[in-house]
């Protein structure tokens, strides 16, 4: 019997509610302390009147929903957490929020803004499509493991600035001494799209071979398998990587992009559609894009790289271009036909995200008799 969730019963508004209600709740605090919970990268692209009107807009939205959840639910506990919340939000202040410009910078923030935003946007076009179009129609959005998931997307965006400073040292510290103003002029010269092109193909041609690299060296496997621990594919299990793999793989997208001096909107643009396909690729959908998969990356592409069946192990190593997996003879999508399942049967991992992060360092997942041998042939 399917524990999907259906239209009409209540829960789904009760749900929204509470969603919605906790993040107005938080983005209250990146008014309050936009020093500390802001990221000054991502304040250039909106202002303060916008993300005001946006908190109000969702207080309201989320008090909607509330009062639909407590109409057609037999269970009044969703929309009475969604009102409790909404109320804690305007006693702090949520509908009297200063948007004036923030005056000097910290040299530490958290990215709360870009955390909340991003799930916000994120939910708003996964959810319902997950919802319409699923490939998996018996999985439960409330598996055993989401707030697992939740908690590797909330790491990765509200300690942006760690892995963002950590990144750009490595690679500015590695390539600064090699002369390469003259590269950067005659780059920015190109036009946009083709500025734009290349930027992602080298991005994705670099990091195609650091994701063959995870799956080619045991050791570093341990680390990436987490990645693919996950048997609910769904819009938030991309976000579960282990900070030794964000590192590598970052700095592989990120050096081609800074040796070629790409322009910073080009930049800006490669992240931001790099953390929506992410997400896209990764979700329970069955939306196959038609001529376009053999051309871009999709979910139907990507869940066979996370196929449990070991005769597909070492496919569709590529984020973005199908051809780059082509060129290398790791290509595999065959029509219309998805895995039937995904995850890692073989391994052992531990549950929740701090184990998760420890665990690789001590100890193999495919490691059954404490010898520390990996057994995994990804």
């Amino acid at each position: 019997m399917s524990n999907r969730l259906k239209i009409g019963e209540g829960k789904i508004s009760g749900y929204v509610s509470i969603f919605l209600a906790s993040l107005t709740f938080l983005a209250v605090f990146c008014f309050k302390y936009p020093r500390v919970f802001t990221s000054p990268e991502f304040r250039e692209i909106y202002t303060g009147e916008q993300m005001k009107l946006l908190l109000i807009g969702t207080i309201i939205a989320s008090f909607i929903f509330a009062i639909f959840s407590f109409i057609l639910s037999h269970k009044k506990s969703y929309a009475l957490i969604g009102m409790i919340i909404i109320i804690g939000t305007v006693f702090i202040g949520g509908l009297r929020v200063d948007p004036n410009q923030v005056v000097g910078e910290s040299k530490w923030y958290l990215g709360l803004d870009w955390f909340l935003l991003d799930l916000l946007l994120m939910a708003i076009i996964f959810v319902p499509i997950e919802m319409v179009w699923p490939k998996n129609a018996e999985q439960n959005r409330f598996h055993e493991e989401w707030r697992t998931d939740l908690v590797y997307f909330a790491v990765s965006h509200l300690f942006i600035q760690f892995f963002s400073v950590i990144v750009a040292s490595t690679v500015t510290k590695t390539f600064s001494g090699f002369g390469l103003s003259g590269l950067h002029t005659w780059i920015q010269s190109l036009p946009f799209a083709v500025q734009l092109l290349l930027a992602f193909f080298t991005a994705d041609f670099c990091q195609y071979w650091a994701h063959r690299f995870f799956h080619s060296y045991a050791y570093f496997w341990r680390f990436h398998s987490i990645h693919h621990s996950t048997k609910n594919m769904d819009w938030l299990a991309g976000s579960r990587t282990h900070f030794v793999d964000i590192f590598v793989t970052r700095c592989a997208a990120f050096a081609p992009i800074y040796v070629f001096g790409f322009s910073p909107m080009v930049f800006n643009i490669y992240i931001l559609f790099m953390a929506i396909h992410a997400v896209l690729i990764h979700s329970n959908t069955r939306i196959n894009f038609g001529f376009l998969k053999y051309i871009i990356a999709t979910p139907q592409y990507h869940h066979w790289h996370h196929c449990e069946d070991p005769k597909y192990y070492g496919k569709n190593f590529a984020t973005i271009f199908p051809f780059i997996d082509r060129l290398f003879g790791t290509y595999y999508l065959p029509k219309n036909i998805w895995p039937e399942g995904t995850g890692l049967h073989e391994a052992n991992y531990p549950k929740g995200y701090l184990k998760q992060m420890v665990h690789p360092f001590m100890q193999s997942p495919f490691d059954t008799d404490l010898k520390m041998e990996d057994r995994a042939k990804r």
